[in-house]
């Protein structure tokens, strides 16, 4: 009998052993150990995300200082912290999915009427059974609220952040970054004609998706990238070059001759003019006086009269004597 209880006391102590023994290879073994050093790294990573956001030294073009929003984005998209840019850009994708697949209002309503049935039914039970509600027994002393101060530190980033995007909306329009303008002008141009074949939310997640792994594959490929921005610089340069010295010679030619129409067409106006002086009319309207006069002086009219002209007398007139007419005698007719 007492070996039969020395020999279980060993099995359990065997068993014990053994289960000690796989818990220190479970949580002390080098699986375990890269979890808890990935998520020492994660939580580093998060907080140096969180630690960025602060106001950019460089200014708008306008000279107004941006909000803290901007290095925020600017360190998250860069992916200096990768495993914290990866899980905003998971979540992210999570709730475009969530939103598409799942009624989450429904959802809601539902989660609310089950919370609060179990809470009343668990209040009234209690209550029935124990003269004490289960629902009392786990209600805090004291209610939780926020405090002013959280209040105020959130409706400061709402604030800020309300006005990050508007800043970045006027710094796109009015061309800042003449890049960024023309991404956003290549990327709206796209989205004119995939909206017709893409829905809504279909566009949120490519532009989620180019907006977080495009700076990662410029940030992997970057001297492959810049090498050929280069060259394609260079290239568009030397075109420019020859298109701004073609330019140069079709003006050059141009002023010459329009120089020269002008020129020409200055001799004959200033011909023209001078044969239309003052002093070249007079001489001509004289030698035409003179042609006139000759030519009247050599037409075959008759020689004027030289002699006075004599007058004839003239008859007197007689008086007209008036005519009486009888009555019963017919007037005389006037021959």
């Amino acid at each position: 009998m007492a070996d039969d209880y020395s020999n279980g006391s060993t099995n359990l102590d065997a068993l014990k052993n053994n289960a000690a023994s796989a818990y220190d290879a479970v949580t002390k073994g080098p699986v375990a150990q890269n979890v808890a050093d990935q998520s020492a790294k994660t939580v580093d990573e998060l907080s140096n995300l969180s630690a960025s956001r602060r106001t950019p030294s460089t200014p708008a073009a306008t000279g107004q200082p941006l909000t803290h929003y901007h290095s925020f984005f600017s360190e998250l998209l860069s992916w200096n912290n990768p495993r914290a840019s990866a899980i905003a850009y998971l979540s992210i994708v999570a709730a475009i999915f969530s939103v598409r697949y799942l009624d989450m209002l429904r959802l809601g309503f539902k989660l609310t009427w089950m919370v609060l049935g179990v809470t009343v039914t668990a209040e009234v039970a209690g209550k029935t059974i124990l003269n004490q509600g289960l629902a009392t027994q786990l209600r805090p002393r004291k209610y939780y609220t926020i405090s002013k101060e959280t209040l105020d530190s959130a409706i400061g980033d709402v604030h800020e952040l309300v006005n990050f995007f508007v800043i970045e909306a006027q710094r796109i329009l009015f061309a800042e970054n003449v890049y960024n303008s023309g991404l956003v002008a290549i990327a709206a141009f796209f989205a004119y004609y995939l909206v017709k074949i893409v829905p809504y939310w279909g566009l949120a997640l490519i532009a989620t998706t180019l907006a977080f792994l495009g700076p990662l594959v410029y940030k992997t490929n970057k001297e492959f990238i810049d090498a050929q921005l280069h060259r394609a610089s260079e290239i568009i340069g030397a075109q420019t070059a020859q298109l701004k010295t073609v330019a140069q010679q079709n003006t050059e030619k141009a002023t010459q001759l329009t120089k020269q129409y002008v020129g020409e067409y200055t001799a004959k106006a200033q011909t023209l003019v001078g044969k239309a002086t003052p002093a070249s009319l007079h001489s001509e309207a004289h030698t035409n006086g003179h042609a006139n006069k000759s030519e009247l002086r050599d037409a075959g009219f008759p020689p004027a009269p030289r002699a006075d002209i004599k007058t004839e007398p003239v008859a007197p007139i007689e008086p007209v004597v008036p005519v009486t007419v009888k009555s019963g005698e017919q007037q005389p007719l006037l021959i």
